[in-house]
């Protein structure tokens, strides 16, 4: 397999982490909003980063395709995820927490923005997801 499939599919893979950690997350988001309602200024994401390290089917399907003799450091790996997974969470809040506060500060109706308001809006968001972009394929290129 090339160097630029194997990057890809583990990006896939921890983003299969993430997934899985995130309906840990909202099991439990909701279990404690039933418990009690949830806290004003929150962003919805929870206290902090749920990490669940069981793969999913699909999770499982990447792990055979990038380590078909199976991972040589399964705690390395698990560690990388781990990191992953509250990486993305930080990314995440930084996303609603933008969110938030441009639409706090400019109105929730885009379609009243100006057109230069709606491209410091749409810039705002690229950055992030740039961001997230650069960091999961730098930690994908370390998985071996």
């Amino acid at each position: 397999m090339d160097a630029g499939a194997r990057l890809a599919l583990a990006q896939d893979f921890l983003r299969e982490a993430v997934y899985a950690s995130r309906a840990k997350q909202a099991a439990g988001s909701e279990l404690a909003r039933l418990a009690a309602p949830r806290v004003k200024g929150s962003c919805g994401l929870g206290a902090a980063a749920a990490v669940e390290l069981e793969l999913s089917p699909r999770g499982a399907q990447l792990y055979a395709q990038l380590w078909p003799a199976g991972h040589a450091d399964l705690r390395a790996l698990q560690a990388t995820m781990e990191r992953w997974v509250v990486e993305q969470d930080a990314l995440d809040r930084d996303r609603n927490h933008f969110l938030k506060a441009f639409r706090h500060e400019h109105g929730f109706d885009r379609r009243a923005w100006s057109p230069n308001l709606l491209a410091e809006y749409e810039a705002g968001l690229a950055a992030i997801a740039v961001r997230e972009d650069e960091e999961r394929s730098r930690l994908a290129a370390t998985l071996d």
